[in-house]
């Protein structure tokens, strides 16, 4: 988030900007671009591996995470003070909207939970409305965040004020819709637990919704956190205090993306397909024929 405390009510402000009220720490922006970095190049082996193409969203949001987190090494190499605004964006932009993409992989894996079951009685709407629903909202909160960050670097205090309206409005649609979500998905678990369908015996399916309220979890955490950030002000106590950045959002962003590399949608895509048994990790690492009748 862009930050002053000199001159805003200026034309133009970037020149007068303090992009950081501290030093970026370049050993935990360099922890974290290797973190993110390893967790992203097993999604994408993972997601290749086994032909898992809903998982393309949350392969590009960890993409955005370690270019971010490479943005901040780049600020840190430069001297107090003389920042400039490219690399600043770059973290700025990319940490903001990442987990928007988390999120549309974990909405479409929510409706191949539901389809695996078949289990669309247990749900308040239709399934195939499902998907649509959240993904469209997880649209919206993307693209009202996107647009905010771009006023943010527009220059100009006005459209600075205008931007930064527009990222908390975008957070708090994100907000309101993982809640919606959580609130589905548990009450799908609950009636599918009360009366199970026959095809969701022998099968995984409460194991990856855990693996969805968990990242759904983290991510909410972290966005209200983000709402409080922009809420304050260009000199808010979040923005000036950077290790809020790397408690709520790096590690509860990554433990989101080792989750689903441990938890990985392969084994309920893999469920899915017709024909002969299919291949899913059902961990992280360990890559094994699955089939209707084999999984436990």
């Amino acid at each position: 988030m862009l930050g002053s405390r000199a001159d805003r009510n200026s034309d133009n402000v970037l020149a007068n900007f303090q992009y950081y009220y501290y030093e970026p720490a370049l050993s935990a922006a360099a922890i974290f671009t290797v973190l993110f970095g390893l967790s992203t190049l097993l999604h994408c082996f993972q997601m290749i591996r086994t032909k898992t193409w809903f998982m393309v969203p949350f392969l590009i949001g960890g993409l955005f995470e370690t270019i971010g987190y490479i943005g901040r090494i780049l600020s840190a190499q430069q001297n107090p003070g003389p920042y400039t605004l490219g690399p600043f964006i770059i973290q700025s932009v990319l940490l903001l909207v990442a987990p928007a993409l988390f999120a549309a992989s974990i909405y479409m894996e929510l409706g191949r939970i539901v389809l695996m079951c078949d289990g669309d009685r247990a749900l308040f709407v239709r399934r195939t409305w499902l998907t649509k629903i959240f993904v469209g909202g997880d649209i919206l909160s993307f693209l009202m965040q996107s647009a905010g960050a771009g006023l943010l670097s527009s220059g100009t205090s006005s459209s600075i004020n205008m931007g930064s309206n527009i990222v908390v409005g975008g957070l708090v649609v994100q907000v309101l819709f993982f809640g919606l979500f959580v609130i589905t998905a548990a009450l799908f678990h609950v009636r599918n637990r009360r009366n199970p369908t026959e095809k969701s015996r022998g099968t995984p399916w409460k194991k990856h919704l855990i693996g969805l309220y968990i990242v759904s979890i983290l991510i909410f955490m972290r966005s209200i956190v983000r709402v409080v950030e922009y809420a304050e002000g260009y000199a808010g106590y979040i923005v000036e205090h950077e290790v809020f950045l790397y408690i709520f959002d790096a590690v509860v962003m990554w433990l989101a993306m080792i989750t689903m590399n441990w938890i990985h949608p392969s084994e309920v895509a893999a469920l899915l397909r017709s024909g002969t048994e299919q291949r899913a990790f059902t961990n992280a690492w360990k890559l094994e024929k699955v089939g209707q009748r084999s999984v436990v």
